[in-house]
């Protein structure tokens, strides 16, 4: 591929195989570390108010030990915001958050809590944080992300993931074209949420994307072939080529 495209690793699901039963292991630090050294270009942390999976001790252990960057993922509250800014990562990616979601279902509203957004998204540029918005390839929701102030939008590609494969293609060309409009508006264009080795290609391929963050599938493949090899691969579909 012409141009450079990044991976991102999604850790949570390492540390919810350690919350079902309350041991210290499998350690999503420790997991992240590998997938570093296997070729993913940053790691991402969903802190969840609930704390169902990441806790706030891996987000800093991760933030003192990695070799990348941190991208941590966390709700419009007081306290998910001022945990960002002590944390102080490279990357903060605003999402909506449900308690009783198994996991993100939709993207961020931003259009009609646009006043809300501009203030978190305010108060982490005045913290030297980079900010991406979790939407959906909506024409309100892309021109709202823009009017933000973010810099970033990473669109939700689980509804393209999940449709059967008749409906494949009409996915994929709605995110071409939210893709295409939100580079138009000046947009950094990321993507990710149920991106597999089958499946990624065709998005990888999307002429606008800049960084593709994946997690369940490697976390997932991983069981069966280790973190190393399962980073390998995603990156092998991505058309990355393995990192020896």
């Amino acid at each position: 591929m012409s141009k450079k495209l990044l991976l991102g690793v999604n850790v949570d699901h390492v540390a919810t195989l350690r919350q079902v039963r309350g041991t210290s292991y499998p350690d999503p630090v420790e997991v992240a570390l590998l997938a570093e050294k296997a070729g993913a270009d940053y790691i991402t942390m969903h802190l969840r108010e609930d704390r169902r999976h990441i806790q706030a001790d891996d987000v800093l252990r991760l933030k003192q030990l990695q070799t990348t960057y941190l991208n941590l993922e966390v709700a419009i509250t007081d306290e998910m915001l001022d945990f960002a800014v002590d944390v102080s990562p490279q990357d903060c990616c605003l999402v909506p958050e449900k308690r009783e979601e198994l996991t993100t279902e939709g993207g961020l509203d931003v259009a009609n809590q646009l006043d809300l957004v501009k203030k978190a998204v305010d108060k982490l540029h005045k913290a030297n944080i980079r900010v991406s918005l979790f939407i959906d390839t909506d024409i309100d929701q892309i021109q709202a992300a823009a009017d933000s102030g973010a810099k970033v939008v990473e669109f939700h590609t689980g509804h393209y993931a999940d449709a059967p494969a008749e409906d494949k293609e009409r996915y994929l060309n709605n995110l071409t074209d939210g893709f295409a409009l939100a580079d138009k508006l000046g947009l950094l264009v990321n993507a990710g949420h149920g991106l597999t080795v089958e499946n990624v290609s065709s998005v990888a391929q999307i002429e606008y994307v800049k960084e593709l963050n994946i997690g369940h599938s490697i976390v997932a493949r991983s069981v069966m072939v280790g973190i190393e090899q399962a980073v390998s691969e995603i990156r092998e579909a991505m058309g990355l080529g393995f990192v020896n």
